[in-house]
């Protein structure tokens, strides 16, 4: 069996952590959903920025907008090429939002990061896109900062699906479960309201990998590819207590779903490592695992399923490699807020560079109609 569709039998989604025109347009999208069970899609600045940077597919629309409007602003330009794309692909997991109820088939499109330390911004531009894509099995990604977390509370119970971004911590993770939960509770009818938790993997390991090798001894040497998929681990333990406990038995019993764990940053950036680690590390029920192509091309090819979260053997494995990690020294909340920064400073950058991108297509665009 391919191995992309045993994970579905495992319990857990794929969503395709990449989004470009021509995906959409050349009938690719609709063959990884037939022959793969792509479950849904998620997307970014970076994202956007290569995608429109590295090809003239969205060229015709810059030039359908610049006729609509010549004076349109860059961001502007960017909003509507970006929201075209979302809606797009909306429409192609139509059906696999509708075979599953409503629990898959979602595409993801952020905020501006420039919002992510001002919750009112945060909470004014995801309804804004809400409404613009108008689309219901869209998701607006909101940073799990400080200002971010009262946001999702205030999304959640107006009914707005919400993909919780940039998570690295079990603190992260409980600030953004108890905030789903306070907001199903303020909604009518929290069924209707679906969100996902995404914590990011690799990038962990990328730094802690990094203090390991400084430690050097044997015990720091053996940790490293460990860290991430423990944090992960013990975040998905946390998940079941949240959402299979008292705490959220009533809103179960009114319908509502849980904001299942979704891993991001899958892809592994350590060549020592196997190209399929993050994934086949991480499989468990009611979780989400999003891949870039070449890791989910990879995962096709040789990836080995079996439940590897929630288990006795896998939770010892984790809190061992954590308790270590301590001994040693290591500071994972430091550690973790520092990737959060760093993760909102990123997607700042490439949403800067996203408009600067739009505003040389629309000058090369201008010069040649003018």
């Amino acid at each position: 069996m391919n191995p992309l569709l045993a994970l579905r039998q495992c319990g857990q989604s794929v969503w395709l952590d990449h989004i470009s025109r021509s995906l959409i347009t050349d009938g690719t999208l609709q063959r990884l959903i037939d022959g793969d069970g792509l479950a849904g899609m998620t997307s970014n600045p970076t994202i956007f920025d290569k995608a429109i940077a590295g090809s003239g597919d969205y060229d015709a629309g810059l030039q359908r907008a610049l006729e609509a409007d010549r004076n349109a602003g860059n961001r502007a330009l960017v909003e509507r090429l970006v929201v075209e794309d979302i809606q797009s692909a909306a429409d192609v997991f139509g059906s696999v939002y509708d075979d599953s109820d409503g629990m898959d088939g979602f595409v993801s499109v952020e905020v501006s990061p420039g919002s992510a330390h001002d919750t009112a911004a945060t909470i004014a531009e995801a309804q804004h896109l809400w409404q613009v894509v108008a689309r219901p099995n869209v998701m607006i990604k909101v940073p799990a900062t400080r200002e971010g977390i009262p946001a999702v509370e205030a999304l959640t119970a107006a009914g707005i699906n919400v993909n919780i971004t940039l998570m690295f911590s079990p603190d992260h993770y409980e600030g953004v479960a108890q905030a789903y939960r306070r907001g199903l509770e303020r909604h009518a009818n929290p069924r209707q309201v679906a969100s996902v938790a995404s914590v990011f993997v690799s990038r962990l390991d990328t730094v802690a990998d990094g203090l390991l090798q400084h430690i050097g001894s044997p015990a720091a040497l053996s940790l490293r590819g460990t860290i991430a998929i423990a944090n992960a681990r013990r975040i998905y333990r946390r998940f079941q207590e949240i959402f299979h406990g008292e705490g959220f038995a009533a809103l179960t019993r009114r319908g509502a779903r849980v904001q299942r764990p979704l891993w991001a940053s899958t892809g592994t950036k350590n060549a020592s490592y196997s190209d399929v680690l993050y994934l086949e590390s991480l499989v468990g029920p009611e979780t989400v695992t999003t891949v870039p192509p070449t890791t989910m091309d990879a995962f096709r090819n040789h990836g080995r399923v079996r439940v590897t979260l929630g288990t006795d053997e896998t939770e010892a494995e984790a809190a061992s490699a954590l308790d270590k990690a301590a001994a040693l020294g290591l500071d994972l909340h430091a550690i973790t807020e520092q990737l959060q920064a760093d993760g909102i400073a990123a997607f700042a950058s490439s949403f800067d560079q996203l408009i600067a991108t739009v505003g040389r297509k629309r000058h090369e665009l201008l010069a040649t109609t003018s």
